[in-house]
């Protein structure tokens, strides 16, 4: 179902009339874009009015009920009205908390904190209650690198930890198409330095650090697990000379490739014949509009260039011999059934697959890196990501 964020920004391209020609205004128009980045479709950065008028039929596809005279298009007034009506359902809705007391969370005792010079270059820190340096978990929010905030951490796990005694931190980063990739990934690698730089004031072993995360979050988990060392020594910038290697990473839902071949591969077999890849994955868009996007997103001029930037930040790619140990959660077995429901549902379970797990698994397996496997119906040595990180992190059991 179409969230209602996500639906008033489009709302307000409608209030323009039908074959609106007016310029929306930037601010307007960087949201929408941020929302829906596959609508530029020629990739310059701005919504035509042809590329208004694309957006405006969606929103009539998706609420018919808002032409009330059936002409076939929504006038300003019929605008306002749908837009009046997705307002008021949004406020029968719990207001998003702030960082401070957020669904029951401990308060931080360093909120905000900033680690670079954009608003969403910012992390929350709980400390551990301590006489030594404590280990840190960092938690990278998922949300497919176009939404979500370090508010999305769950409390069970904030509290398990820092029970535990590990010092924990949720971090936001840049998100797209606003920035192009890979920059989300280098956030959460300044992110890691940056804290590392403050280990000494905030009483953090610079080396016990662990990384954990869902879907987009976990694969920028695993890019740091897996890549080489990425400090520069010699840089001026003394947060850039900080070890960006990690302890061991946890993930939840990850892709452990992007890939579209790997994607084709993996997932046409479990569709079999009920569903296409491009009538799951493409949310109503067509080949092109899907092609453009992530060439968009990936600032790419051919799919082979796209898919050799996503290579470059893919597990599956980049693990190696002296990696980290890694705990997978699952949501389904690898051989369960498709879940009845809608296209956005099916959509949700298929890129969440365990197919993914089990192919990292395989490829670290023959690399001797150790690795954790849970899902439905599986045997694993691990109940859950406090449990995990407690073994790796405490390695004396002190």
């Amino acid at each position: 179902m179409m969230k209602t964020k996500f639906v008033l920004p489009l709302l307000a391209i409608l209030a323009f009339g039908p074959c609106a020609q007016a310029q929306l205004p930037k601010a307007q128009e960087a949201k929408i874009l941020e929302r829906f980045p596959q609508a530029d479709a020629d990739g310059d950065g701005k919504l035509s009015p042809a590329e208004q008028k694309a957006l405006s039929k969606k929103i009539m596809k998706r609420y018919p009920e808002a032409d009330t005279d059936g002409d076939g298009q929504l006038s300003p007034q019929e605008s306002q009205a749908l837009m009046r009506k997705s307002m008021a359902r949004n406020n029968d809705k719990p207001t998003p908390q702030t960082s401070k007391g957020n669904s029951g969370k401990p308060t931080p005792d360093h909120a905000n904190v900033k680690y670079g010079e954009h608003e969403r270059n910012v992390f929350d820190l709980w400390l551990a209650e301590s006489d030594k340096p404590t280990p840190l978990a960092i938690y990278i929010h998922g949300g497919g690198f176009k939404s979500g905030s370090k508010e999305k951490f769950k409390s069970t796990e904030l509290e398990g930890l820092l029970k535990a005694g590990i010092s924990v931190a949720s971090i936001s980063y840049r998100l797209v198409p606003a920035v192009r990739q890979p920059t989300p990934y280098h956030d959460a690698q300044r992110a890691l330095q940056f804290m590392r730089s403050k280990a000494g004031e905030w009483n953090i072993d610079k080396d016990r650090v662990a990384v954990f995360g869902g879907s987009a979050g976990a694969q920028i988990c695993m890019w740091l697990a897996y890549s080489d060392e990425m400090a520069n020594p010699d840089s001026e910038d003394p947060v850039e000379r900080e070890s960006t290697r990690v302890t061991c990473v946890a993930t939840s839902g990850g892709q452990t490739s992007m890939e579209g071949k790997f994607l084709e591969k993996h997932m046409s077999p479990i569709l079999g014949e009920k569903y296409s890849m491009l009538e799951v994955l493409g949310r109503g868009q067509s080949q092109e509009e899907q092609i453009a996007g992530r060439l968009l997103i990936w600032n790419a001029k051919t799919l082979e260039e796209a898919d050799a930037g996503i290579k470059k930040h893919s597990a599956l790619n980049l693990i190696s011999p002296d990696d980290p140990p890694i705990f997978m959660r699952y949501g389904m077995a690898p051989d369960a059934e498709l879940p009845d429901g809608d296209l956005e549902k099916l959509r949700g379970w298929l890129i969440h697959h365990s197919f993914f797990g089990v192919e990292l698994k395989k490829k670290a397996d023959s690399l001797k890196v150790e690795n954790h496997l849970s899902y439905r119906g599986a045997e694993c040595d691990y109940d859950s990501t406090v449990e995990f990180f407690q073994d790796k992190l405490f390695p004396n059991g002190d």
